[in-house]
């Protein structure tokens, strides 16, 4: 980020995230699918070879895109708004572009291609996310410490399971990022499971 753009902090987008969203349930989505774009940004980070301000820049970018990408849902609920309202919104208040186009990226009607990693990777984790918390609260526990990959692969064949969660995205989501299928569901119930405690699993 060059110098005349301004730095957008996690507390800026989480402040922004809860003054529109009032649901519980889709604050603590939003943090569900920060760890597990975060954890794939720090993968990213390692790639490429990242350390110091531009690991960390890196990573606030992943975190503030996960943590807003349905900061408009509840008030615009409706294909036709959302994530444009929000983006829009965003647009207004200077937020970077990359994060703009990740967001309307990861509405599959948007027609907006994922050219970035950040943006496959918010794809990718999205519908996951979703996904593996209905999967923690269907345990006796209701914990994401009990969530395993065979169980998530046969619930996801379980049309009734979750039904307003996209198995389609899921899968190509993984591909899209380039990584198999349950490596990749692994790999979010290990983020998960490190912010547990904040996501209520």
């Amino acid at each position: 980020m060059n110098g005349s753009q301004p730095q957008f902090r996690r507390e800026q987008a989480w402040q922004l995230l809860t003054e529109w969203t009032q649901s519980e349930s889709l604050r603590k989505h939003a943090l569900a699918v920060e760890a597990c774009v975060v954890a794939c940004g720090e993968r990213e980070a390692e790639r490429l070879a990242l350390d110091g301000q531009a690991r960390a820049s890196l990573l606030e970018l992943y975190s503030t895109t996960a943590l807003l990408h349905d900061f408009d849902y509840e008030r615009h609920p409706t294909a036709e708004e959302h994530p444009f309202v929000g983006v829009r919104e965003l647009e207004r208040l200077a937020w970077p572009e990359e994060l703009r186009t990740a967001i309307l990226g990861h509405a599959q009607y948007s027609g907006v291609p994922r050219a970035s990693h950040l943006a496959r990777a918010l794809f990718a984790c999205d519908e996951l996310a979703g996904f593996l918390t209905a999967c923690a609260l269907v345990k006796p526990s209701k914990s994401i410490v009990d969530v395993e990959v065979p169980s998530v692969k046969k619930k996801m064949k379980d049309k009734a399971f979750a039904r307003g969660v996209h198995r389609e995205d899921i899968v190509q989501g993984a591909a899209e990022l380039g990584v198999d299928l349950d490596a990749h569901i692994a790999f979010c119930i290990e983020a998960m499971k490190k912010k547990a405690g904040k996501l209520g699993l």
